[in-house]
């Protein structure tokens, strides 16, 4: 999901940072810290890479040279796909500038990457959701690309029509991970890189996505929810009939790459979203909001840590609002995420990374 969906309920202006301070790129206005954050004991050096517009899913390359990310920035009216340097330099759109896209990857050798779009549908950008149904995330009819990393060469690999996105790169680069509605729920796959041998993960009645690829590609983590009553099941049917999805109950699950032994990881309450793994695959950094899981007090998501077996968790991230998205550099010593601090608009959320304090 993108972060245009988590921001319009999790995400305000008026924000706190770290304690190790804030730097932005040189032509970027640069808002100062009300007061640091003593609590950020694991980030150092944060830096600020985007100023303008909303952010979101900024992924690492394989060698950690490059970061690809999807963006409002330049006027764009719903997510476009852009790739930068690590120090926010060398910037530029990789998708073609019509609808809407989201989740993309760069291949090994950083010759292309791949993201979803909506473009094959149509040029606008999709409908939002309708605000009178309540907190919802729209199911777009994305379709995956790949493109070199100037934005030429695009190809579609998969032609489903109908939402198919969330996708992570395995860590031998043969195979996609990703979520799709294309058998009527919403159900993660896996498929080969020219979208060929897609094979079916899950089967149980509910919401599975945003998987991620262990470090040693022999696991997945993702985010769930399934029905527990009759009355959930309908509300959740009737709502995937509108191509919507309720995303307040979410909690994670680890499953083996080829489906099997699916247990659940959390049981925090609220939304948990978002999860990767750290390098050496012990742990996972996820973002939530279970400390405070409704009203106005549900824009504050915070980034968390959690060791396999379900213990040990520990917050990362203390700022009042959104923090999200997060993903540790190959190396292990740097994070990035998205954050609305610092927010210079009503709906920024810009992308930060900072030196990791083990």
């Amino acid at each position: 999901m993108t972060v245009r969906h988590i921001h319009l309920a999790a995400v305000a202006a008026g924000l706190v940072v770290a304690s190790a301070g804030v730097s932005a790129p040189a032509n970027a206005q640069v808002n100062i810290p009300r007061h640091p954050n003593q609590a950020e004991s694991k980030l150092a050096n944060i830096r600020q890479l985007t100023t303008t517009g909303t952010q979101a899913e900024a992924y690492w390359s394989p060698d950690g040279s490059w970061i690809t990310f999807q963006s409002t920035r330049d006027g764009h009216a719903c997510d476009q796909q852009f790739v930068m340097r690590p120090d926010g330099s060398g910037m530029k759109r990789v998708s073609n500038g019509e609808g809407k896209t989201t989740c993309g990857w760069i291949f090994p050798g950083n010759g292309k990457l791949f993201f979803s779009s909506t473009h094959g549908v149509a040029a606008a950008c999709p409908a939002r959701p309708d605000p009178s149904k309540g907190y919802t995330w729209g199911l777009d009819r994305f379709d995956f690309y790949t493109a070199n990393l100037d934005g030429t060469n695009p190809r579609r690999i998969t032609n489903y029509g109908t939402y198919t996105a969330e996708g992570i790169l395995s860590p031998d680069g043969k195979r996609i991970v990703f979520t799709s509605l294309k058998d009527g729920d919403l159900d993660i796959y896996t498929m080969n890189v020219d979208g060929t041998d897609v094979k079916r993960l899950t089967n149980t009645v509910g919401y599975d996505g945003g998987p991620w690829w262990s470090p040693d590609g022999k696991q997945i983590v993702y985010r769930s929810h399934h029905p527990s009553n009759a009355e959930e099941l309908k509300e959740y049917q009737d709502l995937l009939r509108q191509n919507l999805v309720r995303p307040n109950k979410v909690e994670l699950f680890v499953m083996n790459a080829d489906g099997s032994n699916q247990r659940q990881l959390t049981r925090l309450g609220g939304a948990n979203f978002g999860p990767s793994w750290t390098p050496d695959g012990k742990q996972i950094v996820f973002a939530s909001n279970h400390k405070n899981p409704v009203g106005r007090a549900a824009q504050n998501f915070d980034l968390f840590l959690i060791s396999l077996d379900g213990t040990g968790l520990t917050q990362i991230t203390h700022d009042e609002q959104f923090d999200g998205f997060p993903m540790f550099s190959p190396d292990g010593k740097k994070l990035i995420w998205a954050a609305s601090r610092f927010a210079t608009g009503e709906r920024d959320v810009n992308i930060f990374v900072a030196d990791w304090r083990p």
